[in-house]
């Protein structure tokens, strides 16, 4: 047998002795997995982030075994089980791949995504962005309602005209703040929408982007309280210049 199927019934097999002999994974629900699955994912993200293969190893097989629990889940409840799951992927991929399982014609990722978003629509989709889920952080929702609608052509010609766009809503942001409007929050929103356009057009990806700038931001305030340690100061005790002193001096020492 191949040694990913061996493998794959093993995590099979192990998870029917589980679910019959472990108080724990025998109490377990579809609800009770999701915010450890949800949990699970961020793990995920911050592994591939950190570029540590040993830790993304672990947490693609911690991913794999919520998948593999909610199927047999599933199957207890004669609703489906991973059989189901695994054939429906493979059907819905040979379907959304015309150009490798059929006659159309994609050269490009461009073109592929294009096709990928019509189908979807012949599937029976009432909206290109009916496929986003309501419950994705607004980053996140952003950067994939802004992929959706390109895939239909909705998109702006060039980066020049979204970066034109960023700079005329941070004005508007601008004149709503020195207004004091209630507008304010709305105009910010759409200033980050537009941002997070103009990363998508320069190939950067916003989360990733956010997420690696939250993390040299704690490892420099970390190092700058390591620092006022040292040296017995105390935030109370100063002022933001002299904060800031701290700061320069966290920022050297982690960019030698």
């Amino acid at each position: 047998m191949d040694k990913r199927l061996e493998a794959f019934e093993r995590l099979l097999n192990i998870m029917d002795d589980l679910r019959e002999k472990c108080p724990w994974d025998r109490k377990q629900t579809l609800e009770s997995l999701r915010h450890l699955t949800i949990e699970e994912t961020y793990e995920l993200a911050d592994a591939i982030l950190a570029k540590d293969m040993d830790e993304l190893k672990g947490e693609i097989g911690d991913i794999m075994l919520h998948m593999v629990f909610y199927s047999k889940i599933a199957s207890e409840q004669k609703a489906f089980d991973i059989t189901d799951v695994l054939h429906a992927i493979c059907d819905k991929l040979v379907h959304r791949h015309p150009h490798i399982y059929g006659d159309t014609v994609a050269d490009s990722e461009e073109e592929v995504k294009a096709n990928w978003e019509k189908l979807k629509l012949k599937e029976g989709k009432t909206s290109v962005l009916e496929g986003v889920p309501a419950s994705l952080p607004a980053l996140v929702k952003a950067s994939r309602i802004q992929e959706k609608v390109k895939g239909v052509g909705f998109d702006w010609d060039n980066k020049d005209q979204v970066w034109d766009k960023v700079n005329e809503e941070l004005q508007e942001f601008k004149d709503e703040v020195d207004a004091q409007s209630d507008r304010a929050e709305e105009e910010f929103g759409d200033l980050l929408f537009s941002l997070i356009n103009y990363a998508r057009f320069m190939g950067i990806n916003p989360e990733n982007a956010l997420s690696k700038t939250n993390n040299k931001f704690v490892q420099r305030f970390q190092k700058m309280e390591i620092l006022m340690k040292e040296e017995n100061a105390n935030f109370n005790d100063m002022n933001l210049e002299e904060m800031d002193i701290y700061w320069e001096k966290a920022k050297q020492i982690l960019k030698s």
